[in-house]
C-alpha cells in the first residue's frame, strides 16, 4: 500500500465522519442501538469482501479497515478476512467459518445482495452483528456504509454530457451497466438515466455479467456491429474495470477518435487512461471515509456499544426498514484534476502514473 495512503485516510476520515444528526432527526429517533455485549479491545472482525477483479478491495479497502481496526482498538483487535472471488455460493461458505471463528462482529461486501440474507440471519442468530459494506445487503443488518450511489451515476451522466455538448443528439451512445446481483449497480444505473435520458440517443444498453472487462468487450463490439462503428458517440461505462474492456474494444474495431468513456473506482489504469486520452473520467471515491466509518460502527456494534454518533442517515433496504448508515459522495475525475485528486490525496504518485510511455501526456497536464 502507498505510504501517502494512511496519511491522506486519517485525514480524510476524520473529516468525513464528523457529521450531524440533525438531517436524520436526531440521536433519539435511531435505531443505533447495541449489536453484541460488552467487550474489550481484543475483538475479532470477520471482513468479506466480494471480488478481486476490481483493484480497489485489496488495494485500498482491504488495508484501510484493518489501519482503522488496529487504531480503534489499540492494536488488540483482529481482522479475520477472506474474498469470495465473486461468488455468492462460496461467501455464504465464509460466513458459517466466520461464526464457526466465533467473530464478534462482520463487515460483509455482499457478491449477490439477495443471496446474502440467509447468511446474515445465521449471524445475527449467532449473536454476531453485521456491518454492510460498500454494497446494501439483505436481511437483518446492523448497519451501512457506501458512496451516494445513485449520485455516482449522476455524475458520471453529467460528465458524459459535458463531454458531447450540443453533439449529443449526433449519434448514439452505449450504456454498460453493471452486473445485476449488485444493487449498486441499479443505482449507478438509475442515475445515469436521470441524467441522460431525453437528452442523448441510447442505441444499445447491458446489464454486464459479473462486472467482467471480457464481458464488456463482448458487448461492445456487439453494439459496434449493430449500430455501425462510426454511429456511438460515447459510452457510459459503469467503472474503470468494463472501460478498458470498451476501450479495448472500439481500438479492435478501428473506432478513431474514441468517443468519451464513463468509469469510476479510480484505478491505476483508467487514470493512466484518462491521461492518455483514452478514457473521458471516472469517479474518484475516497475509500478512507467508507472504509473508516464500517471499522468505526463494527467495533462499536462488537463492544456493545451506540453507533448513533457516527452515521449520517437512515437507508431502507427490501428487507429492513432505517437501516443506520454512513454515505460518502463522489468526484468526477478528469485530466484536469488528477493532481487534486488521487495524487494530492496519496492514493497514486505521479511516478506510478506517468510511466515513460504516458510521460509526455503527463507533462501536458502539469504531472512533472
Amino acid at each position: 500500500m502507498n505510504a501517502h495512503l494512511g496519511r491522506a485516510a486519517v485525514a480524510v476520515a476524520a473529516s468525513a465522519i464528523t457529521v450531524s444528526l440533525t438531517a436524520c432527526g436526531g440521536a433519539e429517533e435511531t435505531d443505533g442501538r447495541p449489536g453484541g455485549s460488552a467487550k474489550g479491545d481484543a475483538i475479532k472482525v470477520g471482513l468479506l469482501l466480494p471480488e478481486n477483479q476490481t483493484a480497489r478491495y485489496e488495494k485500498f479497502d482491504k488495508p484501510l479497515i484493518e489501519k482503522q481496526v488496529a487504531g480503534l482498538t489499540r492494536g488488540k483487535g483482529e481482522v479475520v478476512y477472506a474474498n469470495a472471488r465473486q461468488d455468492a455460493a462460496v461467501q455464504n461458505s465464509q460466513v458459517d467459518m466466520m461464526i464457526t471463528k466465533k467473530v464478534d462482529v462482520l463487515i460483509v461486501d455482499a457478491v449477490d445482495s439477495k443471496a446474502i440474507a440467509g447468511s446474515v440471519k445465521k449471524a445475527k442468530e449467532a449473536g454476531i452483528p453485521v456491518v454492510a459494506y460498500d454494497r446494501l445487503a439483505e436481511g437483518p443488518i446492523d448497519a451501512y456504509t457506501s458512496f451516494d450511489n445513485e449520485d455516482v451515476g449522476k455524475v458520471q451522466g453529467k460528465a458524459l454530457l459535458d463531454a458531447l455538448g450540443d453533439k449529443a443528439k449526433d449519434g448514439q451512445i452505449v450504456m454498460m451497466n453493471g452486473s445485476v446481483t449488485d444493487p449498486n449497480a441499479k443505482l449507478f444505473k438509475s442515475g445515469a438515466h436521470f441524467l441522460l435520458d431525453g437528452k442523448v440517443n441510447i442505441g444499445k444498453e447491458y446489464d454486464t455479467v459479473d462486472w467482467k472487462p471480457e464481458n464488456a468487450h463482448t458487448n461492445m463490439a456487439g453494439a459496434l456491429s449493430a449500430l455501425g462503428k462510426g454511429k456511438v458517440i460515447g459510452v457510459y461505462s459503469a467503472n474503470d474495470g468494463m472501460a478498458g474492456g470498451i476501450i479495448a474494444a472500439l481500438k479492435s474495431a478501428g473506432v478513431s477518435p474514441l468517443p468519451p468513456v464513463t468509469g469510476q473506482d479510480a484505478e491505476l489504469a483508467g487514470v493512466q487512461r484518462i491521461v492518455a486520452g483514452e478514457q473521458f473520467m471516472t469517479v474518484y471515491k475516497r475509500y478512507a471515509p467508507e472504509a473508516t466509518a464500517a471499522a468505526e460502527m463494527a467495533v462499536a456494534l462488537a463492544k456493545g456499544e451506540r453507533i448513533d454518533g457516527i452515521i449520517n442517515q437512515m437507508v431502507d433496504s427490501p428487507t429492513t426498514k432505517r437501516v443506520p448508515s454512513v454515505l460518502v459522495p463522489g468526484i468526477a475525475l478528469t485530466k484536469a484534476n488528477v493532481k487534486s485528486t488521487v495524487i494530492d490525496d496519496g492514493v497514486y504518485t505521479v511516478a506510478e502514473i506517468c510511466t515513460d510511455k504516458l510521460r509526455a501526456a503527463c507533462e501536458e497536464i502539469g504531472l512533472k
